[in-house]
């Protein structure tokens, strides 16, 4: 399987890969910093250079349905790498970085509005969330207030693992309703908002809530019964 160097350091911009395999449905890499596409986080983009010198434009990243490995989608008409082929992987550092951030602000908001999580997105310029509250009015300039009183407080945000059956042992940590935390591997990735949020997350964080920046509700919207859908945006 790839390597998933963004796993770890989810602030690696490059790192040297070796192609496995490049065909119709991706170019597949050893090792990479780009993430997949998944739990509402956009896959990443930028550039494999080579080492003679040709750049190949990565328009998205995702994982094969089948086999669940990482490929990197070329723009149409690029060079056409082969296996064995040496490339640096170089992410657009700006606009995941704006993804890192959007996506911690939403675990703040996970702390903030109480319900669980019916849906959500991420993007470079906003985020949302969907919650299952069918009898509650939401007050957009309190949840801005408080998402930006846990923005100011600077809050650290660290991963951890644990096992799937003390996984399964902790119900109450899954916010999710629609979507199960991945298990099958005998571990599963915890995300800390130290005091804040505590929850099952494969995506990309900043280190603190202040790197997040202010952001604002743009708006709150009814979608059926249950689902209250709160918008969230940089407030820059």
């Amino acid at each position: 399987m790839t390597e998933e160097v963004f796993r770890d350091d989810a602030y690696a911009r490059s790192c040297e890969a070796t192609v496995i395999t490049a065909d119709e449905k991706g170019i597949r890499l050893d090792r990479t910093v780009f993430y997949p596409m998944g739990g509402g986080q956009p896959g990443d983009t930028g550039v494999l250079r080579t080492e003679d010198g040709r750049s190949v434009a990565i328009v998205n990243t995702v994982k094969d349905r089948d086999t669940g490995e990482h490929l990197h989608l070329a723009e149409d008409g690029a060079d056409t790498l082969a296996p064995g082929d040496k490339v640096s992987a170089e992410l657009d550092w700006e606009r995941r970085y704006r993804h890192m951030r959007m996506h911690t602000c939403l675990h703040l908001l996970c702390a903030v509005v109480p319900g669980g999580v019916t849906g959500g997105s991420i993007g470079a310029e906003k985020g949302r969330l969907d919650f299952d509250l069918p009898d509650q009015t939401l007050d957009k300039d309190h949840i801005t207030a408080e998402l930006n009183r846990l923005v100011a407080e600077d809050h650290a945000v660290n991963a951890s693992w644990i096992t799937d059956s003390e996984m399964d042992s902790n119900p109450d940590l899954v916010r999710t309703m629609s979507v199960k935390p991945p298990s099958g591997a005998g571990r599963v990735r915890l995300m800390d908002v130290a005091g804040v949020d505590l929850q099952p997350c494969g995506g990309t964080h900043v280190k603190s809530s202040a790197e997040i920046g202010r952001v604002r509700v743009g708006k709150i919207e009814k979608k059926g019964k249950h689902n209250r859908r709160v918008n969230v945006v940089f407030d820059e």
